[in-house]
């Protein structure tokens, strides 16, 4: 698969219905197919809780997962640019650091990845309107930046609620480009009734569902890039 040069959308945002849902997982597989296609892309974790300290400093599992997945040479900093040990709200994280997060570091440090590769994934931190300070949040960030979006469903017990609100709230801001169910154990009761709900009432197409214990995800999602790909031709 070859994909134009200049394209309609360089980056696409991956957000979740909750937090534990599998966001990471997801991405890590999306920027895996990609690279077996052959595209040039890269993972941005801009904002990160519950990182642990190492000799480099506070480093966090998802965004190594993003760094490793694309076997990208960009400096952890430039992948992650914003780091914090507790596991909690990013905003909570920030000001018990004694830290704001900054747009313009976001953007920045965006800008850089984007300059340096074709494709940029970038993963939100828990859901669609998390906040990043006193008076703004990922939505407001994402809708500036005009980035479309892939929203990751946890399947389990609340996901139809969850996954509506956020599509939703999405799809007044940005474009919703489609949604992953992400099968998580133990299997929901009643998982393809809950899928066709979702397919039913979702007003983006489902792009894929991830198996519980799958690690490459290379052959279900190519054909996402595949498809990103195809429209950018058009």
């Amino acid at each position: 698969m070859e994909c134009p040069p200049k394209r309609r959308w360089p980056t696409v945002f991956v957000t979740g219905t909750d937090t534990g849902v599998g966001k990471t997982h997801v991405t890590a597989g999306l920027l895996r197919a990609a690279r077996q296609a052959r595209l040039d892309v890269c993972g941005y974790k801009p904002v990160a809780s519950g990182c642990r300290r190492s000799a480099h400093g506070l480093r966090n599992d998802d965004a190594l997962s993003l760094q490793a997945a694309a076997a990208s040479a960009e400096p952890y900093a430039d992948i992650n640019p914003y780091a914090f040990a507790p596991a909690i709200a990013p905003h909570l994280a920030a000001a018990a650091a004694g830290v704001a997060i900054e747009r313009s570091v976001l953007n920045r440090t965006y800008a850089g990845l984007a300059d340096r590769h074709d494709w940029i994934l970038v993963e939100g931190a828990g859901g669609w309107q998390v906040p990043l300070g006193p008076d703004w949040n990922y939505a407001d960030w994402v809708t500036e930046q005009g980035w479309p979006v892939i929203l990751v469903v946890g399947m389990r017990l609340g996901c139809i609620n969850h996954a509506l609100l956020s599509a939703e709230s999405i799809m007044r801001r940005t474009r919703l480009l489609g949604w992953i169910a992400n099968e998580l154990p133990p299997r929901q009761a009643e998982l393809d009734a809950n899928v066709t709900a979702l397919r039913q009432r979702l007003p983006a197409p489902l792009l894929a569902r991830v198996k519980p214990g799958r690690r490459r995800l290379d052959g279900a999602l190519r054909e996402i890039f595949a498809e990103l790909c195809e429209r950018q031709r058009r």
